[in-house]
């Protein structure tokens, strides 16, 4: 089942720019990295030594910022020749009740997240073993940096605020990590937003339906110039 995402409201378009954004700024820096890389290997017989680890970063936040975009989009596939066979109004429970589970599981992911994330900026994890039961005494771990991404100028300020006053000699490591938390907040808004549109109806489920024959009819037009 297509279906068009159209954000409402100032908070839906700022996040929805902001998504696009990310996205298309780390699409554009993996690309400009490795092009300037490989030139320099085989041209110069040189390469830049922290371009593979920090390629490998923006792929990691491209990759979690995916997952809460293809929610969006209404791309994520999955089996629906059970489904299909119900009546519209056992179709609509079942969405709700999988938009109910998958919001649950993002709530354990957010935890799990926040909880690796916080001990590289300085901060507390939470207790609890399932959700939150406040923060519990965590070991500080804002000192460890990347191992060979240089800290941009920039960024001198960080040392300040996270590492007691140190001057990073490398990217701290609570920058890459931050897609955790930052990532999964946005997946749970995003199912958050989708399991209401299928309780208003805007969408009928959160999985991509039929996705062979739209592109098939989507050719077929393209063909005949309509």
């Amino acid at each position: 089942m297509s279906y068009r995402y159209e954000p409402k409201g100032p908070v839906g378009r700022f996040v929805n720019s902001l998504e696009e954004n990310t996205i298309a700024i780390l699409l554009g820096l993996m690309t400009i990295l490795t092009f300037v890389n490989v030139i320099l290997r085989y041209v110069f017989q040189s390469s830049l030594i922290w371009g593979l680890e920090l390629t490998l970063a923006l792929f990691a936040w491209l990759v979690l910022l995916g997952i809460s975009y293809t929610v969006k989009i209404n791309a994520h596939l999955g089996v629906d020749a059970l489904i299909n066979i119900l009546p519209a109004g056992a179709r609509k429970a079942l969405a709700l009740m999988a938009g109910a589970l998958c919001i649950f599981y993002a709530l354990l992911l957010l935890k799990g997240a926040w909880d690796y994330w916080a001990p590289f900026a300085g901060y507390q994890q939470t207790g609890g073993r399932w959700f939150p039961t406040g923060f519990i005494p965590t070991r500080d771990r804002a000192f460890y940096v990347t191992e060979q991404i240089p800290m941009p100028a920039f960024l001198a300020w960080m040392g300040d605020v996270f590492n007691m006053g140190e001057p990073y000699e490398k990217l701290p490591r609570l920058i890459p990590y931050f897609v955790l938390p930052f990532g999964i907040a946005l997946l749970l808004f995003r199912l958050l937003q989708a399991t209401w549109q299928v309780w208003t109806g805007e969408r009928q489920s959160l999985i991509v339906s039929h996705e062979a024959e739209d592109a098939v009819e989507e050719v077929r037009h393209l063909n005949r110039g309509d």
